[in-house]
């Protein structure tokens, strides 16, 4: 009999923060602020993507996000969103959780991007304290510049996660570089993570799922960073593949994004196995579960039902994902107790999940 993977110890390091909402949330908050949603967050969800290297598929993806992400306008919104994630997340067996956010799409409603910055951060720092007892995931944040803007806007952000950077639960412990990797220059964006590197924060661009093995290779050569989201395409050129392998990047590897978004036409595409075969440590990832409908536990289902790993081979994922982190040692060392006895059928060390953890759709189940 497989084990239960909720009850298998995680680390979440590949999660968006508007895209990490329950859709009822997002339903919630557009009837709060009188809001429209796009019909395929409104009526028939889950939408239907297909986007990989068609602009227009980008396109579609974009607005959505858009939308939902503009009906997160005050304060309680931004915490809201913040607590769900860690509650949902823990549900699934995730203790450590670094959840990516831009805060500059939020600071037009609660007066710029520090007050934006320092309300996730307070809320991150709430919900992990009462970890033990909800069964919430505990909560930093990955500050994420956007391709789409200016190089010089990227360097703003390095500074102001700079001036947040700490090694715990509500605190920032890594600076991003995300949306669509066809825009922008890398090697402009190289000064902002420099700062961020200075500070002290680990460096976690996107690369490698719109584009090639050029763009993984380009990456690392101009930023040096410590994991990729995604970068799974490096497998399209072998000596890249090798080049990842061999500078101990972490992949951040979001399988049901991947598929949703037309980068592989099945699960049985996803390059998964061949990536672990190199020796890259690899950290499973949900990316945007509001417009894929797949969260952590459906990566690992996956790996385990489409791609053949066992169960030895899925807690050999959960542990890299500790290793990639930058979760507190107690945390860590939690965790691999925490699998070695998932492993061992043993009853889960960690603490039982929130009562009224939702699904999908923001409706309460049982955990």
């Amino acid at each position: 009999m497989s084990r239960p993977l909720a009850a298998l110890p995680k680390a979440h390091l590949h999660l968006h923060f508007t895209g990490s909402a329950r859709v009822g949330t997002i339903r919630d908050l557009a009837a709060k602020h009188n809001l429209r949603l796009p019909e395929s967050l409104r009526d028939d969800y889950p939408p239907k993507l297909s986007a990989g290297r068609d602009e227009r598929g980008w396109f579609r993806f974009q607005r959505l996000y858009d939308s939902a992400r503009h009906c997160v306008q005050d304060e309680q919104d931004l915490r809201r969103i913040v607590r769900e994630a860690a509650l949902d997340d823990g549900a699934e067996g995730s203790r450590w959780l670094e959840l990516q956010v831009d805060p500059t799409s939020y600071a037009p409603f609660v007066g710029g991007i520090t007050p934006a910055l320092e309300i996730i951060l307070d809320e991150a720092r709430s919900v992990s304290a009462t970890a033990a007892e909800t069964g919430a995931a505990q909560v930093a944040i990955v500050v994420a510049a956007s391709r789409i803007r200016h190089p010089l806007d990227a360097r703003t952000l390095a500074r102001l996660a700079a001036q947040y950077v700490g090694d715990g639960p509500g605190e920032v412990v890594g600076f991003g570089l995300s949306n669509d990797e066809r825009r922008g220059v890398t090697e402009e964006f190289g000064h902002a993570f420099a700062i961020a590197e200075r500070a002290g924060l680990a460096l976690v661009p996107h690369a490698g799922e719109l584009l090639g093995p050029e763009s993984v290779e380009t990456t690392l050569s101009a930023i040096g960073p410590d994991r990729l989201g995604h970068g799974v395409r490096a497998v399209e050129d072998p000596r890249v593949l090798d080049l990842v392998a061999g500078t101990g990047v972490a992949l951040e590897v979001c399988p049901g994004s991947n598929i949703a978004m037309g980068v592989y036409e099945s699960a049985e595409e996803v390059p998964l196995r061949q990536i672990v075969d190199a020796g890259i440590d690899v950290a499973l990832g949900a990316d945007d579960p509001l417009l894929f409908d797949s969260r952590l536990n459906d990566q690992y289902a996956l790996a385990r039902n489409e791609l053949g790993f066992t169960d030895e081979e899925l807690a050999e994922l959960a542990r890299a994902s500790f290793r990639a982190s930058r979760a507190p040692e107690e945390i860590r060392a939690a965790a691999y107790k925490g699998i070695d006895a998932w492993l061992a059928g043993e009853p889960d060390p960690a603490p039982e999940p929130a009562e009224g953890a939702a699904g999908r759709d923001g409706a309460t189940v049982d955990t």
